[in-house]
C-alpha cells in the first residue's frame, strides 16, 4: 500500500500541500515524485482544488531543478491558470521558451499579471523583444507595478538603452526601493558612476535608507573608475549595515580594483564567511597588483580550507603564473585542471596560456599551442600573441598573426595598430608605413593614449602632447623639473619606445609629453602627504614612462600607482611591483 495511505494521512488538499512544501524545504525530490504519483492515482480531474495542487507540484519541480518533469506535468494538466504559466515562465531556460509560453498564455485567454511580465522581462536580451513585451504590460495597466518597473529598468540597461531605462524610472514618482536599486544598478553597470552616485543622493533625500543591494551597486560603480575615496564613503555606510557576504565581496573587489590591497586584505581576513567569489577576488586582486606569488599562496590556502576553485579562480591563478614568469607552474596547472578540479579548460584559460608563453618570449610555443587548441581561437587570443610579438620584436610572426586576426575581423583596428607598432619597433619603417596606409584606406583610427587622475573630487584627463588643460604650462614646467632631477640620477629617455621615424631630439620631445607623465606631474603638484598619486591609463604603459615613474618615486619619496587595462604598477622607492616584467 502507498506510504501516504499506510501512514493514515487524511486525503485533503491542505495535507498534500503541506507535504509538497516539506519536500521543497528538504530538497526531497524522490518523496515529491511519490506524492505526485499518489495524486495521479487518486484522480481528481480538473477541479480548482486539483489545479491548486498541480501548481504546487509545478513549483516543487522547478525549485528542485527538475525542469523536464515540470514541463511534462504542465503539458498533462487539463486546466492551467496564471500561476501555472507564470511558474513555467520563471523557470524557463531561455528567452525563446519564456516568450513562447507568454504567447501561448495569451492565446489561452489567461491574463498575465505583474509577476508574469516581470519574469518574461528578465529574459529579454534583445531591445526589440523587450519593447514588444513592454507594450502589452502597459496596456494591462501594470506599468506602475514595482516588479514590472524594476524589470523594465533592468532590461533596458541590459539591452544598452539606458535612456529608456531612465524614462521608465522618471514616468511617475518612485515609492519603492526596488525600482531605485534597479536604476542605480543599471547606471553602475553602464559605467556611469557619477549618475549612479547622484541618484543615490536623490534616493536618500526621498527618505530611503541604503539597502545591501544599493550599496553593492554603488561599490561596483566606484570600482569601474577607481573612485577610491567615494568607495570609502560607501564602505562607511556598509559598516552600519549587515555582514552580508555579497556586500563584503563587493567591498573586496572595489579595494582590489582601486589598488588598495592593504584594505582588501583587512576585509578578506576579517570576513565572517567566505565563498568561492571571495577567494577568487582576492587571488585576482593580488595578481593584478603585482603580488603574484602571494596570490598562489592564497590559492593553496583556499584548497586547504576545503573550497573548490571554479573556472574564474583558475583564470586568476593562471594570470598570476603569467605575470610572475612561472611558465612551468602555469603549464602544469593548465594540463591538470580537469583531472584535479573537474574543470575543463575554457577559452579564457587557453588565452591565459597564450599570454603566459608569449610574455615569456616563447612565441613559437605559443603559436603551436594555439594551433593545437581544442576550441577555435578568437581575436582576443590572437591579439595576445600579437602583443607579445610586438614586445619581443618579432615582426615576421606579428605579420602572420595579424593576418589571422584580420581574417576573423577585417575591421579590427587593434590588429593594425599592434602590427604597425611591431614593424616600427623593429625599425621596419616601410612596412609600418604600409600598414598605416591600409588603416587610412579602411578609416581605422588609432586610439590615443589617455591618462586620468582624480584630484579634489574632479577627474582630470591628459592626452599625449595635449595642452588643453587649464594648468598645462605649470604642468609642463613641473614635468621638466622632474626630468632634470632624475636626469642627474641617470635617467636617459628610451627613444626605442617612440614608434615614429624621426630624429632622436624629436623622439625625446615626444616621449616627454606622454599622457601618464603629464598625469603624474599634475598628481605630484596636488598630492597630499602620505597619500599615493593614482593614475589610470587606457593603454599599456610604455617602457620609458615606466622607468620615469620608478625614478620619480625614488627622487621625491612618493608612492605612484598606475593602472592600465590589465594590471596595476605600484612604484615605490625606485622599484615597481611588476618587477619590470609586464
Amino acid at each position: 500500500m502507498d506510504v501516504l495511505q499506510s501512514s493514515g494521512l487524511p486525503r485533503d488538499h491542505i495535507a498534500y500541500a503541506d507535504l509538497i512544501q516539506l519536500c521543497i524545504k528538504r530538497n526531497a525530490a524522490a518523496e515529491g515524485r511519490r506524492i505526485h504519483r499518489h495524486l495521479s492515482a487518486a484522480g481528481g480531474g480538473g477541479s480548482p482544488a486539483s489545479l491548486f495542487l498541480c501548481n504546487l507540484l509545478l513549483g516543487m519541480y522547478t525549485k528542485l531543478g527538475l525542469s523536464s518533469e515540470a514541463r511534462q506535468l504542465f503539458e498533462e494538466m487539463r486546466d492551467r491558470n496564471v500561476i501555472s504559466f507564470t511558474t513555467m515562465i520563471a523557470a524557463a531556460d531561455g528567452e525563446f521558451l519564456a516568450l513562447s509560453l507568454l504567447v501561448r498564455m495569451i492565446r489561452a485567454n489567461v491574463r498575465p499579471n505583474m509577476y508574469t511580465y516581470s519574469s518574461v522581462l528578465q529574459f529579454c536580451s534583445d531591445l526589440r523583444l523587450l519593447k514588444t513585451v513592454h507594450c502589452p504590460a502597459v496596456k494591462a495597466g501594470l506599468e506602475s507595478d514595482v516588479f514590472v518597473r524594476s524589470s523594465l529598468v533592468d532590461g533596458y540597461f541590459k539591452c544598452g538603452d539606458g535612456d529608456s531605462g531612465r524614462a521608465v524610472f522618471a514616468e511617475m514618482p518612485t515609492t519603492d526601493m526596488v525600482v531605485w536599486n534597479s536604476l542605480i544598478g543599471g547606471l553602475a553597470q553602464a559605467g556611469d558612476a557619477a549618475a549612479s552616485l547622484a541618484l543615490f543622493g536623490e534616493m536618500r533625500r526621498a527618505g530611503f535608507g541604503p539597502s545591501t543591494a544599493t550599496l553593492t551597486s554603488l561599490l561596483r560603480a566606484c570600482t569601474s573608475v577607481a573612485m577610491l575615496e567615494t568607495g570609502r564613503q560607501v564602505h562607511g555606510q556598509a559598516a552600519k549595515s549587515s555582514s552580508d557576504l555579497i556586500l563584503h565581496n563587493a567591498l573586496l573587489d572595489m579595494y582590489c580594483k582601486c589598488g588598495e590591497l592593504a584594505e582588501a586584505e583587512t576585509i578578506f581576513n576579517t570576513m565572517v564567511s567566505r565563498d568561492v567569489i571571495s577567494w577568487s577576488t582576492m587571488i585576482a586582486g593580488l595578481a593584478q597588483n603585482g603580488r603574484c606569488r602571494d596570490a598562489l599562496v592564497v590559492f593553496e590556502e583556499m584548497q586547504l580550507t576545503g573550497f573548490k576553485p571554479n573556472h574564474i579562480t583558475l583564470v586568476g591563478v593562471l594570470f598570476a603564473c603569467s605575470h610572475a614568469r612561472l611558465v612551468q607552474q602555469g603549464r602544469e596547472l593548465f594540463l591538470t585542471m580537469e583531472k584535479t578540479f573537474g574543470i575543463r579548460p575554457a577559452r579564457e584559460h587557453h588565452g591565459c596560456m597564450v599570454d603566459l608563453l608569449g610574455r615569456a618570449g616563447q612565441l613559437k610555443e605559443a603559436m603551436k599551442f594555439i594551433m593545437e587548441m581544442d576550441c577555435e581561437p578568437d581575436t582576443i587570443i590572437w591579439k595576445s600573441l600579437l602583443a607579445a610579438c610586438r614586445v619581443h620584436r618579432d615582426a615576421g610572426m606579428a605579420a602572420a598573426v595579424a593576418r589571422e586576426i584580420l581574417r576573423l575581423d577585417p575591421d579590427d583596428k587593434g590588429a593594425y595598430i599592434l602590427l604597425s607598432n611591431a614593424y616600427a619597433g623593429s625599425n621596419q619603417w616601410g612596412d609600418a608605413e604600409e600598414v598605416r596606409r591600409a588603416m587610412k584606406e579602411r578609416r581605422v583610427t588609432k586610439e590615443p593614449g589617455c591618462s586620468w587622475i582624480e584630484v579634489g573630487k574632479k577627474t582630470h584627463f591628459f592626452i599625449a602632447g595635449d595642452k588643453s588643460h587649464p594648468q598645462s604650462e605649470v604642468i609642463e614646467r613641473e614635468l621638466e623639473r622632474l626630468i632634470r632631477r632624475i636626469g642627474g640620477e641617470g635617467y636617459v629617455p628610451e627613444t626605442a619606445f617612440v614608434l615614429q621615424d624621426v630624429e632622436r631630439e624629436q623622439k625625446e620631445e615626444l616621449l616627454k609629453y606622454h599622457s601618464e607623465k603629464l598625469a603624474i606631474a599634475f598628481g605630484l603638484m596636488n598630492s597630499i602627504e602620505g597619500k599615493p598619486v593614482r593614475v589610470m591609463k587606457n593603454l599599456r604603459i610604455c617602457g620609458d614612462c615606466h622607468t620615469f615613474a620608478k625614478m620619480v618615486s625614488k627622487a621625491v619619496g612618493q608612492r605612484i600607482i598606475v593602472r592600465d587595462p590589465v594590471r596595476f604598477h605600484h612604484f615605490v622607492g625606485g622599484e615597481c611591483s611588476c618587477g619590470d616584467y609586464w
